[in-house]
C-alpha cells in the first residue's frame, strides 16, 4: 500500500523531478511536428518584428502545454500480456518517425530557403539539400531530389572527417577518416604493451586512456578500467570464464521470478524502458538485443533491492554492450545483426555488460557512501524514490555555475528557470540523452581514467556543458525558449574533437574549484 500511495504521489506531484515522463534530447527528439514546427517559426522570427505572445510562467505551466515525446498511449491502461507485441509495433513507428523527423528539422534549421533556391537555380522546389552520407542513405528512401550545392558546401562544419548524421556509433577513426597518422600509431603501440605486460601498470593506463582509448583495444581497457578483469594477465581468462558463469547462474536461479507479483512493477517498468533506448539506432531495436537489456537489467535489479530499477538505467548499459560488441565486428555495429554471432560470443557480451555496468553503478553508490557521514546522503540515493543523491548533485552544479558564470546563472533565474528542469537528466543519465552515442564512449575513456570521473568529475563536466551554449542561452529571452533550448541542445554533428574540448574546459574547471572552499563549496 505505501509503495502503491508513493508511486501516486510521483505522478502527481510536478516538483519532484524524474523520468517517469521522458524528456528530449539529442537521442530523443520531439515527435510532435506541430510542436517542432512552432518552435522552428518562432527562431525564425527572432530577427523579425517583436511580437506579444503568452509566455508560460512557470515550468508547470509549460510542461502543461507541452506533449511528451513518448506519450503515445497511458502506459496504465494498457494490458501486460499484450505489451511486448504492441512495443515492438511501436518501436519501428518510433524509429522511423524520429528519424525522419531529424533529417527534416535539421535542413529547416541549417538551410535557408532563399539561400536553397539562389543555389540550386531551376531545379525542383522540392529539393533537399544535404550534409552527410546518412542523411542521403535516409533521404534516397524518399521521393524528393537531393543535391549538393556550392553555397552549401561554404557554410559546412570545419574540414575535418565527415561524421554521418544520424545515430553514429563507431568514433571517428573507424568511419570513413584517414589512416591512422604517425601519433596514432604509436599510441596504439604503447596501449599494447601495457595490455600485454604480465602485470599491467593500471595507473599509466589510465594516464593513456585520459585522452582517449585506441577502439582496437577498448574493450579489455574498459574491463581492467572498471575492475572486472584484474592486471594479472595470467589470471583473467579464468576470471572471465567464472563471471561468466556467476551471471548465468544468476540468470537460472532469478530469471523466472520476473512474473512473480512483488517482481511485476520491476519487470514491467523495464519492459517499457527498453524500446525508448536509443530508438535511432537500428542495433538496439532488433528483438534479440532487447532481450538481453532486459536479463541484464532485472538480474542488477534483484541484486540491488535498496535501489531496485530506476528509469534511466537501461541507458547506462549501451556504452558497454556496444563495444564488447566492436571486439567481434569488424564493421559499423550500428545496423549490425546480431544473429550472425554465434550464442557463446553473445554470451560472453551480455555478461561483461552486466558486471561492467555493476562496477559503474556500485562505484557512484560507494562514493555516496562516503558523503554519507557529512552530506546525509544513503548509499542508494542516488537511485532509489526521488532520487535525493542527484538532487543534491543539481544543486551542486547550480552552485558551481553561478561562481563560473553569474551572468548565465542570472539569466536562468530572471526566466524562472530551475536547473532541475534541465540538470536532472544530465545526472541521471549522465549526458547520454545529450550527446550521441559515440561521443559518450569518447567520455567515458576519461571518466574510467579520472578518479571518481563518473561522480565529481562528471559535475565539472556538465557545468563546462552547459557554459558552451552560453551564446545560445542568453540569446533566449523567455522561458519556454530556454527549456526547448537546454533539452534540444544541437550535438548530433558532434565527435571527439568536440568532446576533447569539452573535458579539456572540465578539467581546468575542476583544477580551479574543487578544492577552493572560497570559490565552491562541494
Amino acid at each position: 500500500m505505501a509503495a502503491e500511495s508513493g508511486r501516486q504521489f510521483w505522478k502527481r506531484s510536478a516538483k519532484l523531478p524524474g523520468s517517469i515522463q521522458p524528456v528530449y534530447g539529442a537521442q530523443h527528439p520531439p515527435l510532435d511536428s506541430r510542436l517542432t514546427k512552432n518552435f522552428i517559426k518562432d527562431r525564425s522570427k527572432a530577427t523579425g518584428l517583436p511580437m506579444k505572445s503568452k509566455k508560460a510562467s512557470s515550468f508547470h505551466e509549460f510542461a502543461r502545454s507541452t506533449s511528451d515525446a513518448w506519450d503515445i498511449g497511458d502506459d496504465e491502461d494498457e494490458d501486460f500480456s499484450s505489451s511486448s507485441s504492441s512495443l515492438q509495433t511501436l518501436n519501428s513507428k518510433v524509429a522511423k518517425a524520429t528519424a525522419a523527423q531529424v533529417l527534416e528539422n535539421h535542413s529547416k534549421l541549417r538551410v535557408k530557403p532563399e539561400r536553397c533556391q539562389a543555389a540550386l537555380g531551376d531545379l525542383p522546389t522540392n529539393c533537399k539539400v544535404i550534409k552527410s552520407s546518412s542523411e542521403a542513405q535516409l533521404s534516397r528512401t524518399s521521393e524528393e531530389a537531393c543535391v549538393r550545392s556550392p553555397l552549401q558546401k561554404q557554410q559546412s562544419l570545419p574540414l575535418r572527417p565527415v561524421i554521418p548524421l544520424v545515430a553514429r556509433i563507431s568514433d571517428q577513426n573507424a568511419s570513413g577518416a584517414p589512416p591512422m597518422t604517425v601519433r596514432e600509431k604509436t599510441r596504439l603501440e604503447k596501449f599494447r604493451q601495457l595490455l600485454s605486460s604480465h602485470n599491467t601498470d593500471l595507473d599509466e593506463l589510465r594516464k593513456c586512456s585520459w585522452p582517449g582509448v585506441p577502439r582496437e583495444v577498448r574493450p579489455v581497457t574498459w574491463r581492467l578500467l572498471s575492475g572486472y578483469l584484474p592486471a594479472n594477465s595470467e589470471r583473467r581468462k579464468l576470471t572471465l570464464q567464472r563471471k561468466r558463469e556467476e551471471y548465468f547462474g544468476f540468470i537460472q536461479q532469478y530469471y523466472d521470478s520476473r512474473n512473480e507479483e512483488h517482481h511485476q512493477d520491476t519487470y514491467r517498468q523495464i519492459h517499457i524502458d527498453i524500446p525508448r533506448t536509443n530508438p535511432l539506432i537500428p542495433l538496439f531495436q532488433q528483438p534479440l538485443v532487447q532481450e538481453i537489456f532486459e536479463r541484464i537489467l532485472f538480474i542488477w535489479a534483484i541484486r540491488h533491492p535498496a535501489s531496485g530499477y530506476v528509469q534511466g538505467i537501461n541507458d547506462l548499459v549501451t556504452p558497454f554492450f556496444v563495444v564488447f560488441l566492436s571486439e567481434h565486428v569488424e564493421e559499423d555495429v550500428e545496423n549490425f545483426d546480431v544473429t550472425n554471432l554465434s550464442q557463446d560470443v553473445l554470451r560472453s557480451i551480455e555478461a561483461d555488460s552486466f558486471w561492467c555496468m555493476s562496477k559503474l553503478l556500485d562505484g557512484i553508490q560507494l562514493l555516496v557512501k562516503l558523503l554519507s557521514l557529512t552530506q546525509g546522503l544513503s548509499p542508494q540515493d542516488n537511485y532509489t524514490f526521488a532520487q535525493p543523491g542527484i538532487q543534491k548533485k543539481v544543486k551542486a552544479l547550480e552552485e558551481l555555475v553561478s561562481r563560473i558564470d553569474e551572468q548565465v546563472h542570472n539569466h536562468f533565474r530572471k526566466y524562472e528557470v530551475e536547473y532541475l528542469q534541465f540538470a536532472f537528466r544530465w545526472m541521471n543519465n549522465l549526458l547520454m540523452r545529450e550527446l550521441p552515442l559515440r561521443c559518450t564512449i569518447r567520455l567515458w575513456d576519461t571518466y574510467q581514467s579520472e578518479p571518481e570521473g563518473f561522480s565529481h568529475f562528471h559535475l565539472y563536466v556538465c557545468a563546462a556543458f552547459l557554459i558552451k551554449w552560453r551564446k545560445e542561452i542568453l540569446d533566449e529571452e523567455d522561458f519556454q525558449g530556454l527549456l526547448m533550448l537546454l533539452q534540444n541542445l544541437p550535438t548530433i554533428h558532434w565527435g571527439n574533437e568536440e568532446i576533447g574540448l569539452l573535458l579539456a574546459e572540465a578539467y581546468r574547471l575542476k583544477y580551479m574549484f574543487a578544492d577552493a572552499p572560497n570559490h565552491y563549496r562541494r
